[in-house]
């Protein structure tokens, strides 16, 4: 796709143009609605409250509020007032403490019950209970004054989020204002997206993938978003044949969940007849999948390629009458795409090599962390995405490894050090190294291998990771081991690690 200037302009400025009247969020568990005028409204009130509890530009406003009407407009009311720091409801209490730290939160928004473990991890961070009426009017308990705020600018950061690397800790990847509407209306163009398409968003709206692809690129044209609380494979045609759906993006897992529950050649299931496509991303979709939900819902299967530090999408197949390339993530949209050899020199159509990245969706650095940023720019600002892929002469991308450690997990994408440093807090445990191993639904799927200083059993192992890790993190295997596998230098690489505990065919 060829490149097209995207106007920058700010979460809030891109609702303006909308008409008042039009429906902006749907979430079908309240069976409530807001219009564009409502939102706007809401988002304006939500800001100034957050404002008159202390917030101001800049400040780290962090958020662990499920799927929601309440999570749009507290995300785009942080953004305004300061900066937004979603995390993940799931996380256990000693990740919520390190995200809350790492990020200098100055304030915790809740829902009015649950998420336990953020409440215990807050300490000295106050928590501002998010209520929503049975209207869907989102407000701050207990805060009644309001105090002006002056509109961001286009170079404020809007979302902070955390990516990890395989060789250190999360790093924070500050996300502007400019970053984010360039790329959702990057998103909106590649799909041709309307005033008349309705998103069913089954995405977390902590990652970049619900909250850029599904949401914000719906919003900036005048759509409808549909919000269920969350996922169900259960519920989901029928929320869409209710919504009028003409369009859902997720990962691979959650196409497979809705496949395994269809027979082979079966008419599509009620609720699909309005798709006008599928989209895939954030993680490899297997091509016989592709195909597989092409034959099974009646609609085209578009596969796209997002990461953080892009403000999400780089890449998609596109729309038909466009060609699709099973096993490829498309030609770069809106974002100029270069395969680079270790040297940084670009390589020539059909050469393996390291996939760099260059657009005004990219983020120009990580956030206070010289070192990471000195190796993952190549001269002229082209962003190093640590994928391994090769582009053919009409520019379509695949991608064939990746140079980072990272295990993707059916779209989480995880820190094995992370891992590896919960493990080595165990008493028995000398030496702890995680990695990814092939998963038939997930892709990867977490395991490790330890080296015990005394005798403990597995099962204790799985106990301790259960209380400190999320349950995506948690290594489903532990190998316990004599020594860990090293290269004939001596250093550790997951990678030979894997390969040692492979299952033996």
């Amino acid at each position: 796709m060829s490149a097209t200037t995207s106007v920058p302009t700010t979460l809030s400025g891109l609702l303006e143009p909308i008409p008042a009247d039009r429906t902006a969020l749907v979430q079908p568990d309240l069976n409530v609605r807001l219009t564009y005028g409502e939102l706007r409204r809401q988002v304006q009130d939500l800001a100034e409250a957050l404002a008159a509890a202390g917030i101001r530009r800049g400040d780290r406003v962090g958020m662990a509020i499920p799927n929601g009407i309440a999570t749009v407009v507290s995300f785009l009311a942080a953004s305004v007032a300061g900066t937004a720091a979603p995390l993940n409801p799931g996380y256990k209490e000693d990740e919520f403490r390190f995200y809350l730290d790492d990020t200098n939160a100055k304030v915790l928004l809740l829902p009015p019950e649950g998420i336990d473990e953020a409440r215990q991890a807050a300490g000295s961070v106050p928590i501002l209970t998010v209520d929503t009426s049975p209207e869907g009017v989102v407000s701050l308990r207990d805060v009644t004054g309001r105090t002006p705020v002056a509109a961001p600018d286009t170079r404020d950061v809007a979302l902070i989020l955390h990516t990890s690397g395989s060789t250190g800790r999360p790093k924070r990847v500050p996300l502007s204002h400019a970053n984010l509407t360039i790329s959702a209306q990057n998103v909106a163009r590649s799909y041709a997206l309307t005033q008349d398409d309705v998103s069913l968003c089954v995405m977390p709206l902590f990652h970049v993938h619900g909250l850029v692809a599904s949401t914000l690129a719906t919003l900036a044209t005048g759509g409808t978003v549909v919000v269920p609380a969350k996922f169900s494979p259960l519920s989901f045609w029928r929320v869409a044949q209710e919504a009028g759906a003409t369009w859902y993006s997720a990962v691979p897992t959650i196409h497979q969940l809705l496949l395994a529950r269809v027979k082979p050649g079966e008419p599509p299931p009620a609720g699909a007849e309005k798709l006008r496509f599928i989209r895939s991303c954030s993680a490899s979709l297997p091509p016989q999948v592709m195909h597989d939900l092409e034959a099974a819902f009646g609609a085209p299967v578009l596969e796209a390629y997002g990461m953080t530090e892009a403000a999400h999408q780089m890449a998609s197949n596109p729309l038909p009458p466009g060609k699709r390339v099973p096993g490829s993530v498309g030609p770069g949209t809106d974002v100029r795409i270069s395969i680079r050899d270790d040297q940084g020199r670009e390589l020539p159509p059909g050469d393996r090599g390291e996939v760099c990245i260059h657009g005004p969706n990219v983020i120009t650095g990580y956030e206070n962390n010289p070192e990471a940023n000195a190796t993952a720019f190549f001269e002229g600002g082209w962003f190093r995405t640590g994928d391994q892929g090769v582009l053919d002469e009409q520019g379509y991308l695949t991608l064939v490894g990746r140079l980072k450690e990272l295990i993707n997990r059916g779209g989480e994408k995880i820190s094995p050090r992370e891992i590896d440093e919960v493990l080595l807090t165990h008493p028995a445990i000398a030496e702890a190294v995680c990695f990814g191993v092939p998963h038939q639904t997930w892709g990867e799927e977490v395991a490790a291998a330890v080296v015990l200083r005394e005798p403990v059993a597995e099962t204790e192992l799985h106990a301790f990771c259960k209380e400190r890790l999320a349950e995506f993190k948690r290594p489903k295997q532990i190998h316990i081991t004599e020594a860990i596998p090293r290269t004939a230098t001596g250093k550790i690489q997951r990678r030979v690690v894997a390969q040692a505990f492979a299952p033996k065919a």
